[in-house]
């Protein structure tokens, strides 16, 4: 059996997922991150403790619980849609991206679920300047709306190979 691009993007996912939740579980439960923070990794960047109530950059927080369960609510169409697309896609740049996308967004709603808040560990910070606080998931949605960006230019670019291969 081949690799399809949504096979492909949902390998991803499971990937990312899991990825994601053992680092997560890890820094909480076995290396007790909240009381060996902050951990040095480098001049520029720490392993923190951080509990974000909101989304991305910590916006819409959601403090109580009717916010929490609208904003996993929110998340559960949105991630929907996108495995929709995913079904869908026909590259395997875009299943790949997908899946990136998809496996990040449920990691961070398993947390938001489990605890009331997204855990976020790494923090890159250069003198005064100071970037937020991010976990793997982060980083792979942000790797998949980059891959999906790159798409979108290399469409442009092949658009007449894909008519031609149609037309055959």
């Amino acid at each position: 059996m081949a690799l399809s691009p949504r096979l492909l993007g949902g390998i991803a996912a499971l990937v990312t997922l899991t990825l994601d939740q053992a680092n997560k579980l890890w820094l909480i439960f076995v290396y007790g991150i909240e009381t060996h923070q902050p951990v040095q990794l480098t001049p520029f960047l720490d392993v923190i403790f951080a509990k974000n109530t909101g989304i991305s950059y910590s916006l819409l927080r959601a403090e109580t619980d009717g916010q929490r369960f609208t904003l996993l609510a929110f998340v559960a169409v949105a991630t929907l849609c996108l495995c929709i697309w995913l079904w869908r896609s026909r590259t395997m740049l875009v299943g790949l991206a997908l899946g990136l996308i998809v496996g990040g967004a449920l990691g961070n709603a398993i947390d938001r679920f489990a605890y009331g808040f997204v855990a976020d560990f790494y923090h890159f910070h250069v003198g005064t300047f100071s970037w937020y606080v991010f976990n793997l998931a982060d980083v792979a949605i942000v790797a998949g709306v980059g891959l999906l960006l790159l798409e979108s230019f290399l469409v442009g670019r092949s658009a007449p190979e894909i008519e031609r291969a149609a037309g055959e």
